[in-house]
């Protein structure tokens, strides 16, 4: 194999595969992706539909956990994250959003120039394929297919009908001109196939004979020359070896394994890394902290009629949908299961929505899918978008084979409490309405007999019950260089040092108000033509 690259993208998620196909389209320099789970993840992957077969614990995910939560009651919560080429592209809930325009203004104002919403609006352009006619919005010619509504169960309509009685606006696009109200989401699915940045951005780049692709293969260190990142130390089976780059490394691990690989390559903060008897090579406080994540509680209820998707657990209605599948017709295991939702403010004097709502067209009895769910029921998930509350990534060893420690630190900002318990009333709220009461027989437990102005008993079950829903970014934050907290700066060169960026979620200096997987390409589509730039 190939030991010398022009680029070394670690990290074949969201990002790196995307990175690494742009990159690589100039004939002129040789790009090498490194990947630490396999090339492909099969059927499980492929089927939209199958999504609780790739969420818990599985050969194709890290299987994280966290740090026991001060302000959780001391859980330690699960946190899925893909490992298998297309990163948590292929195991996310399919949902394509970019946040709000104001997110990105933020960014800038923070001092991350050429950030804005109209600076990103351009990527966001260029990385979609959408069947949604070309706008100022969107384009139909990008890599990453997106599609708009196919689910067809009676549910949909029903929340969105109680989301107008509730003088809720109907939104069509909520990456459009207005992202408040209700609406369907878009969905990175088309024909039926889950679109991971391996199934498109890659399969597009995969013949380029300047483009090297290693899976089954993990990243250990950095290698320095001085102030100069040189390369990767790799193992695979077992084998060390080392890859060198001639001109960049780029980290594309995600918001845990990005900090964690600077850390184990002396790169962050001293305590961080010398507690664990490695020697601090460069000093950058920022690394590991920053760490943001969506807290999410959901409001459940039990259903009169069997129409979730519960049903589809039969054996003769499972290989019915599954032959749909295969024939490319609509069905089931088509669709998303988290179709439709709304961005909501809990104080209508905010410029932006502060909640998301994302419906659950079944009962999930444990979070995660490790429970089939045994009974007809449906869920509203109440997601905080602006959480104020900020954790850390750390080394809980010098192996790099130890995972590191996750403290996202939920709830540690009263504030963040404050917006959960009004989300959750506004969702409670919500399932109440007329149009979704001959659906509805009563809310799922621990919500069951529980007031809406109860906040003491609201308070203590969100303590007890609620989970993360997957959205973790900011732990090697982007910022100007004269920013204690920065890690990387506009341009996404890690700050004080030569040959590295980063460019994925972890970069983010404030979580944006949505899912996280558009705009981790996004930022691989803008730091490919930053690269390229300066070639």
């Amino acid at each position: 194999m190939r030991k010398q690259f022009d680029y070394i993208v670690v990290g074949g998620g969201s990002a790196g595969c995307a990175l690494a196909a742009r990159l690589s389209e100039n004939s002129n320099i040789t790009v090498a992706l490194v990947e630490a789970g396999k090339r492909s993840g099969g059927l499980k992957v492929d089927v939209p539909g199958l999504l609780s077969k790739v969420v818990p614990p599985n050969p194709m995910n890290w299987n994280y956990w966290t740090e026991p939560q001060k302000h959780l009651n001391n859980r330690k919560l699960y946190w899925p994250r893909g490992k298998v080429m297309g990163g948590s592209s292929a195991i996310n809930g399919m949902i394509y959003i970019r946040g709000h325009a104001r997110d990105y203004d933020e960014w800038a104002q923070l001092g991350c120039k050429g950030w804005s919403y109209d600076d990103v609006l351009p990527y966001f352009k260029k990385s979609e394929g959408s069947d949604r006619p070309d706008d100022p919005y969107h384009k139909g010619d990008g890599p990453l297919k997106v599609s708009q509504r196919t689910s067809v169960n009676p549910l949909n309509e029903a929340f969105l009908a109680a989301g107008g009685q509730m003088r809720l606006p109907f939104t069509g696009d909520f990456n459009g001109e207005n992202q408040e109200g209700v609406g369907w989401f878009d969905q990175t699915i088309r024909n039926g196939r889950r679109q991971t940045t391996a199934k498109t951005y890659l399969a597009e780049a995969a013949g380029r004979e300047n483009l090297t692709i290693i899976a089954d293969t993990q990243v250990q260190r950095l290698t320095l020359s001085g102030k100069t990142v040189t390369g990767v130390e790799i193992t695979t089976g077992g084998t060390i070896d080392n890859l060198v780059a001639a001109k960049e490394v780029i980290l594309c691990g995600g918001a845990i394994n990005s900090p964690q690989l600077l850390q184990l390559s002396g790169i962050g903060n001293a305590e961080d890394i010398m507690s664990v008897g490695l020697p601090l090579l460069h000093e950058l406080p920022g690394v590991g902290r920053n760490m943001q994540d969506h807290l999410d509680m959901l409001v459940a209820a039990h259903l009169k009629q069997p129409v979730s998707l519960i049903r589809y657990q039969s054996p003769r209605r499972a290989i019915g949908e599954l032959a749909k599948w295969f024939m490319k017709k609509p069905g089931v295991l088509s669709d998303v299961v988290l179709p439709v939702g709304a961005f909501v403010k809990t104080d209508k004097a905010l410029e932006r929505p502060d909640i998301q709502f994302h419906i659950l067209l079944g009962m999930a009895d444990k979070p995660h899918g490790f429970a089939k769910p045994h009974e007809h029921g449906f869920g509203v998930h109440v997601c905080q978008l602006r959480p104020r509350s900020r954790g850390t990534i750390s080394l809980a060893s010098d192996n790099p084979l130890v995972p590191a420690k996750i403290n996202p630190n939920y709830l540690a900002d009263p504030d963040d409490m404050r917006v959960m318990l009004a989300g959750i009333k506004m969702a409670r709220q919500l399932i109440h309405q007329p149009a979704l009461a001959d659906f509805i027989e009563k809310e799922k437990a621990p919500l069951t007999g529980v007031h809406l102005d109860d906040e003491e008993a609201m308070i203590e079950i969100i303590r007890s019950e609620s989970e993360t829903i997957y959205h973790p970014v900011g732990s090697c934050s982007m910022g100007p260089p004269d920013n204690k907290n920065s890690v990387v700066d506009p341009s996404l060169k890690v700050i004080g040092l030569n040959g590295i960026r980063v460019a994925d979620a972890s970069i983010m200096p404030c979580l944006i108000g949505g899912n996280t997987n558009a705009p981790t390409i996004m930022i691989a589509e803008k730091c490919a033509d930053m690269i390229k730039s300066e070639l």
